[in-house]
C-alpha cells in the first residue's frame, strides 16, 4: 500500500516565484468522498488516476496509475464533478526537500499554497521564508473540496 505523508501551508510574500519549474495541472475528481478520492490528472503530456484514502492526520492511503492522456481528457470532461481544479505547479528544492507551490484559477483564484510529501510524520524540515501558516488540518484547502467550496466564495 502507498501512503503520502503531506503538509499544506499558505504563503507568506512572493518570495517563491520563480524559484521552481512552472506547469500547468488539470484536475478532477471521480468521486470526493473523504473515506475514497479518486481523481484524474494531466500533467503536461502525461496523465495519472489517484485513490486516496482517509485523512489520519497527515498520512492517508495513496495508489497512483498512469493512464492514456486521451481517457484523462474524456474523464476531465464528461465524468468528473464540475469545475475541475486548474492551478500551475512550482516545485522548489531547499534544504533537500522538494515544496509544491500551487497557484489556483478560475474560481480559486488568489489562493496559492505550498505542499511537502515527508516520509514520516515527525519528520524534520527546514520552512523556506516564504512559508507561513500550516493548513494540513483545514479542510477548506483540500483540493477535493474546493471544487463544491471554491475560494472565491469565503
Amino acid at each position: 500500500m502507498g501512503v503520502e505523508i503531506e503538509r499544506k501551508f499558505l504563503l507568506r510574500g512572493d518570495g517563491w516565484r520563480g524559484l521552481g519549474q512552472r506547469v500547468l495541472l488539470r484536475q478532477g475528481y471521480l468521486s470526493s468522498d473523504p473515506a475514497r478520492v479518486v481523481r484524474v490528472r494531466i500533467e503536461g503530456e502525461s496523465a495519472m488516476l489517484t485513490i486516496k484514502g482517509r485523512n489520519t492526520g497527515a498520512s492517508r492511503g495513496e495508489w497512483e496509475y498512469p493512464i492514456p492522456l486521451a481517457d484523462a481528457q474524456v474523464f476531465l470532461d464528461t465524468l468528473c464533478q464540475q469545475p475541475i481544479i486548474e492551478k500551475y505547479r512550482s516545485r522548489i528544492a531547499h534544504a533537500g526537500m522538494v515544496w509544491e507551490v500551487d497557484e489556483f484559477l478560475g474560481a480559486n483564484a488568489g489562493l496559492v499554497l505550498a505542499e511537502i510529501e515527508l516520509t514520516a510524520e515527525d519528520q524534520p524540515f527546514a520552512r523556506p521564508d516564504w512559508v507561513g501558516d500550516e493548513v494540513t488540518d483545514d479542510p477548506r484547502y483540500y483540493n477535493a473540496n474546493l471544487i463544491a467550496r471554491p475560494f472565491s466564495v469565503w
